[in-house]
């Protein structure tokens, strides 16, 4: 063993038998091979993203994403938005919409009208101008009391819905649709009465929350001539859906955020009991428990206004004259707040304070 390796050490040269040449040619080798695998590698052609890929990376694949799975993409688009949820009594005030417009819409056009909601959620301005099929018309409102504006959108097949229920068309038949060719005064006309008949249900929705009424400004066929808002700012959408027998379209309602603004305070409210938040359950424990609640109740007998000098010359033994006689009228106080009125006498052998009058007090800010 020892012999044959021996030999194969000395069959081969070392560095310092080996010329330059052979140098040269070794290290050319290995230049060659390495270029060779870069070049190789880089005739392979670059590896495509299909659309799935893409999506899933981004994530707007198609499953369902909730606050806790989704990409930190999503997070980062989402982040600028509000959620409605955070404004819990906006949701109330959308179902009595609807239950509210399915008795007025049934009013207005002697058809039996179902009303409902199909999602209610908040995005940009601008991505919702962008997002609007066309035709449709848009109608700008205004909200009195808020000084701001909100935004309706009533779809191709509701306006010619609409229009076909109001002129008499036939029951069980679809309304005609025709694209491609501006909207007639008829069918504008028809179309405002619906928006006024709304606009009124929407007021009344919000009636037991805040008073305010909603006033039609003008009614536009370009997104871009309704612009409310800055196209970044958040709003909240809601989709109406209208059924009316084989007939029906989608009502859009779209309100910023700014202009909620001055009632953003009622609608962070959780609960709704006869008034919005209100819970009578707790009203009633406290009044229970006042009725169990002790107060320290003083009796003033006279009140005197003395001289500081006079004060500090009081000691032990200095007599206080109260300018009151044994049938006067004395005050019962709780504090600085005075409650009653009455005389002082005597019961079995401890003195007593007969209440004769309830004193009102003022309500504040009177």
């Amino acid at each position: 063993m020892s012999g044959a390796q021996s030999g194969a050490s000395a069959d081969m040269p070392g560095p310092s038998e080996m010329s330059d040449e052979d140098l040269a040619a070794s290290w050319g080798a290995d230049t060659a091979g390495e270029d060779g695998g870069e070049a190789s590698a880089a005739a392979q052609p670059a590896r495509v993203l299909n659309q799935a890929e893409i999506d899933s990376l981004l994530g707007f694949d198609d499953g369902p994403s909730t606050g806790e799975n989704r990409t930190g993409m999503q997070k980062i688009i989402s982040s600028g938005l509000v959620s409605y949820e955070r404004l819990p009594m906006l949701e109330i005030v959308f179902d009595r919409l609807v239950r509210i417009m399915s008795t007025s819409l049934r009013n207005f056009t002697s058809d039996n009208v179902e009303v409902g909601i199909d999602t209610i959620l908040s995005l940009r301005f601008g991505d919702y101008l962008n997002s609007i099929p066309l035709p449709a018309m848009l109608a700008v409102f205004k909200a009195e009391e808020w000084d701001n504006y909100g935004l309706m959108v009533v779809d191709s097949a509701m306006i010619y819905s609409i229009v076909d229920v109001l002129l008499g068309g036939r029951r069980g038949t679809a309304a005609m649709r025709i694209e491609g060719r501006p909207y007639t005064t008829i069918e504008r006309t028809l179309v405002e009465r619906l928006i006024h008949v709304v606009l009124a249900d929407l007021s009344a929705s919000f009636d037991p929350l805040f008073p305010v009424s909603f006033r039609f400004e003008r009614l536009e066929v370009n997104p871009r001539f309704a612009t409310i808002s800055r196209l970044s700012n958040a709003a909240v959408l809601a989709r109406l859906r209208i059924d009316m027998e084989d007939r029906g379209g989608r009502l859009e309602l779209m309100l910023p955020y700014a202009t909620l603004e001055p009632v953003r305070e009622l609608l962070l409210q959780q609960f709704m009991g006869e008034k919005f938040g209100r819970d009578s359950i707790w009203e009633t424990h406290l009044a229970e428990e006042l009725w169990s609640t002790d107060v320290d109740l003083d009796v003033v007998l006279d009140e005197q206004v003395m001289r500081l000098g006079d004060v500090m010359a009081l000691h032990i033994g200095s007599k206080i004259v109260l300018n009151t006689t044994p049938n006067a009228t004395v005050s019962l106080r709780c504090g600085t707040t005075t409650l009653f009125e009455g005389h002082v006498g005597r019961r079995k052998s401890r003195v007593a304070v007969r209440i004769d009058t309830v004193v009102l007090r003022q309500p504040v800010g009177v």
